[in-house]
């Protein structure tokens, strides 16, 4: 089982393992903190002992790291991984704004179903099923979620079933939400932000999530 460095320590940019297993051009590594396509919360981009990841996608308790063709790493191997902060920070921003725009829409429209999710660099997407436009939402939905970033509160992320690799994150007097993602220490670092509705389709609505401006945080 790789170790997931990327839960206890989201802000850490380097690492320092061995490589666990090689598969021809994937490999395993014994601890990680580079993060696999989850939840809806895009991959980490960077390298592995100076080679490009191309892909990285969960294996059960595994992570397995698609590496080019003949890149010459043999199990065992000391090696030093690097990820992309700029990106990181922003898909953990993002995450998290996704995380608290779907907890207010499901408190003001108990039971809408979600369909669909997604993190990216440039914004995140919640789809709905909803009968009609979302849009009469937004504005409730973009005060009450200022009101939880302006407050600039810890955001608690921990296990609740670690055997089992079950994690949530917390605002204490908010919400509790299960969710396996790298997240932010406090809700100030999400910064202003700007939601969108889009129709996909007859029945189904869509709430897009961008960040407008915002600092970048400093790794440790």
């Amino acid at each position: 089982m790789t170790r997931k460095v990327f839960w206890p320590e989201p802000y850490r940019t380097e690492l320092e393992t061995r490589v666990h297993d090689v598969r021809g051009n994937v490999i395993t590594l014994e601890d990680t903190i580079f993060y696999a396509f989850s939840g809806g919360q895009e991959s980490d981009e960077g390298t592995i002992g100076g080679r490009r990841v191309r892909e990285a996608r969960k294996a059960g308790s595994d992570i397995h790291y698609t590496l080019d063709e003949g890149h010459g790493l043999t199990p065992g191997e000391a090696v030093t991984v690097l990820i992309d902060w700029e990106r990181r920070y922003r898909l953990m921003r993002l995450h998290f704004a996704a995380e608290l725009v779907l907890e207010l829409v499901s408190r003001r429209v108990v039971g809408i179903p979600k369909i669909g999710a997604h993190i990216a660099q440039d914004k995140a997407r919640i789809d709905f099923t909803y009968p009609e436009s979302i849009s009469s939402l937004l504005p409730d939905i973009s005060s009450q979620a200022l009101q939880v970033v302006t407050s600039n509160v810890p955001i608690i992320s921990d296990f609740s079933d670690e055997a089992a690799g079950i994690r949530y994150w917390e605002v204490e007097g908010f919400a509790r939400v299960p969710c396996g993602g790298t997240h932010l220490r406090r809700t100030g670092e999400v910064g202003e932000l700007e939601l969108k509705r889009k129709n996909i389709g007859k029945g189904k609505e869509r709430i897009e999530v961008f960040l407008k401006g915002g600092s970048l945080a400093s790794p440790s």
